[in-house]
C-alpha cells in the first residue's frame, strides 16, 4: 500500500479494478509499473485500489501494458451462463496457447483446475478453436522461432545435399538445433508442420554424429530438411 492511500478512510473516494483474469506475471508488472509512476495504490485479494485522483494515471498503466503484455482476458462470472470444457489430458503448451488465444479473442472465460468456463454464446467458436489446437493449426506467440529459420534451415540442407563435407553449415545447424522446440514455430506456421521440421533438423543432426559417418545418410536427410522447408522460401 502507498504510505499516502488510506482506502478504508470514508473520505476517501477509491476507485476498484477487478484483476482476478490477470496472471501472476502480469500483476507483478502492474505492481512495477505503478511504483514507477509513483502511483498510489494498495491490493486487496484480486483488486487493485487507487484514489480517484489517481484514477487517470492508473488507466495510462492499463493502457500501455494492454499494449506490451495484453491483450488480458476477460473474466467470465460465476453467475453468468457458461458452458464448460474438461482439458485435464491436454499439455502445458497446449493451454498457454488456449490461453492466448482466448484472450486474443475477448471470450469471456474462467478455470476452475483443469474444467474451462467460456460464455454460452462463445461455445461454437471455442468449439472451433480447440479442434484447431488438438489439429496443430495455431500456436502459442510465446517462445517463437526466429524470423527467417526456414529460409536458414532450406539453405543449410541445400548446401548440405551438394557436399556432405561442407563444414559452414554443418556448423549453422549444429548451432540451430538446440535453439528450435516443436512447440514454438515461426509466427503463422503451424505447429504440426514446424515439428515435422524440427524432426528433420533433429534427424540430420543425429545422421552427421553417428558412427560410421554415412554421406549417403547424411545426404537424404539433408535433403528431407530442405524439401521441407522448400514452400517457405
Amino acid at each position: 500500500m502507498s504510505d499516502d492511500f488510506r482506502p478504508d478512510d470514508p473520505d476517501t473516494v477509491t476507485v476498484h479494478y477487478d484483476l482476478r483474469a490477470w496472471d501472476v506475471d502480469q500483476r507483478s508488472a502492474l505492481a512495477e509499473s505503478l511504483a514507477n509512476d509513483v502511483i498510489p495504490h494498495a491490493w486487496r485479494g484480486d483488486e487493485l485500489l487507487v484514489p480517484e485522483d489517481a484514477e487517470a494515471a492508473a488507466d495510462a498503466v492499463f493502457d500501455r501494458l494492454e499494449d506490451e503484455l495484453g491483450p488480458f482476458a476477460v473474466l467470465l462470472e460465476a453467475d453468468e451462463p457458461a458452458t464448460e470444457f474438461q482439458l485435464e489430458d491436454w499439455s502445458a503448451a497446449e493451454l498457454t496457447t488456449l490461453r492466448e488465444a482466448l484472450a486474443d479473442a475477448e471470450i469471456p472465460h474462467r478455470w476452475e483446475g483443469a474444467a474451462l468456463f467460456v460464455a454460452s454464446d462463445a461455445e461454437g467458436e471455442v468449439d472451433d478453436l480447440l479442434d484447431a489446437i488438438e489439429a496443430g493449426d495455431v500456436a502459442s506467440t510465446e517462445g517463437l522461432a526466429p524470423d527467417g529459420v526456414l529460409a536458414e534451415l532450406f539453405s543449410i540442407g541445400d548446401r548440405l545435399v551438394r557436399s556432405v563435407d561442407d563444414a559452414e553449415p554443418r556448423m549453422r545447424l549444429f548451432g540451430l538445433a538446440g535453439e528450435l522446440e516443436p512447440a514454438s514455430p515461426p509466427y503463422g506456421i503451424a505447429v504440426r508442420t514446424w515439428s515435422a521440421v524440427v524432426e528433420a533438423v533433429r534427424e540430420l543432426e543425429t545422421a552427421f554424429r553417428a558412427e560410421p559417418f554415412e554421406p549417403e545418410a547424411i545426404s537424404n536427410a539433408a535433403r528431407g530438411l530442405r524439401d521441407l522447408c522448400r514452400p517457405w522460401v
